[in-house]
């Protein structure tokens, strides 16, 4: 579990590098059947910035040896998913975020709102 939890952290790092805005972890440990224990979730203003912040996850955790299972949107740049198996990561623009509202889908997981890095 601690592993896991260190993925999440490093997760969030690489985010907070390329000024990601809106983080959120949506903890789904305690849910039976989920289909990963986390999500994190945040936000780019710009294509370009979607773009950037999953490049730098994924690169920053390969450092680490950890590698996606599979990453879906990066033409587009509107709404990345990144799938580490135990953790998914979705990186959005703001709009679509607000439509999806993926987080409230989980209105019963616990949910941790990270501190913008201006």
């Amino acid at each position: 579990m601690k592993e896991v939890k260190y993925l999440v952290n490093d997760i969030v790092a690489a985010c907070q590098e390329k000024k990601a805005k809106n983080i959120v972890i949506v903890d789904m440990t305690e849910l039976p059947g989920t289909i990963c224990r986390y999500f994190v979730i945040c936000e780019g203003n710009s294509p370009t910035q979607v773009t950037a912040i999953s490049d730098e996850i994924t690169e920053s955790l390969k450092k680490k040896k950890e590698r996606p299972i599979s990453t879906d949107g990066l033409r587009e740049g509107r709404w990345v998913g990144i799938d580490y198996g135990t953790v998914i990561v979705h990186v959005f623009l703001p709009v679509l975020r607000e439509f999806y509202n993926i987080e409230n889908l989980w209105a019963d997981a616990k949910i941790e709102s990270i501190p913008d890095i201006d």
